[in-house]
């Protein structure tokens, strides 16, 4: 009798033990989709300006800021190849033109500048202008870069020192600095 008492209570347990362990057969309903696709698109639209000002970023950063650094080597490299006392090539055209240009600014006096560059406005024959996709424009009517360089010579006159800066013209709804890059070389009279 003992015995049996003992297997009838190690039954038992084993048949609640199954009973409480057996899979929920309640689903999700169509009340609990909806308000959790309601919640997830309340987040997402929170979160989309972060995304969209993220790609713009990274438009004007990274696209535009290195077109102006590229457009500004492209114009050193120009007037780096002129000679020291070039008083004559049009380097606002593309390729430069034997005449009617300023050249490197000639056979300058010692501690002078010829040209201007940002913030100082274009200085005729020290600026040139670009469109969006990097062609040379005649005119800053619809240009999207403007380049402008000077050149100043050393108190000795035998340096020059070239300064080339390009900056983006900033578009509407573009937020931030418009991308600008300068570059300076130095060319010596024995070059």
């Amino acid at each position: 009798m003992a015995g049996e008492l003992l297997s009838k209570a190690g039954v038992r347990p084993a048949k609640r033990r199954a009973k409480n362990n057996a899979p929920s057969q309640r689903g999700v309903t169509l009340i609990e989709s909806i308000v959790a696709a309601a919640l997830l698109i309340i987040v997402v639209t929170g979160v989309m300006p972060v995304f969209i000002l993220g790609f713009q970023t990274t438009e004007q950063q990274g696209n535009i800021a290195t077109r102006t650094t590229e457009y500004a080597q492209d114009k050193m490299e120009s007037l780096f190849k002129l000679d020291f006392n070039d008083a004559a090539t049009d380097t606002t055209v593309f390729p430069s033109g034997a005449a009617g240009g300023s050249g490197l600014g000639g056979a300058m006096g010692a501690s002078s500048t010829a040209g201007a560059v940002p913030p100082t406005a274009a200085v005729a024959g020290y600026a040139d202008y670009l469109d969006f996709n990097g062609n040379l424009l005649t005119s800053s009517t619809g240009a999207y870069y403007t380049r402008q360089w000077s050149i100043s010579t050393d108190a000795t006159a035998t340096l020059k020192t070239i300064t080339v800066v390009v900056t983006s013209v900033q578009a509407a709804g573009e937020k931030g600095l418009a991308p600008s890059a300068t570059l300076v070389c130095i060319k010596s009279s024995g070059l």
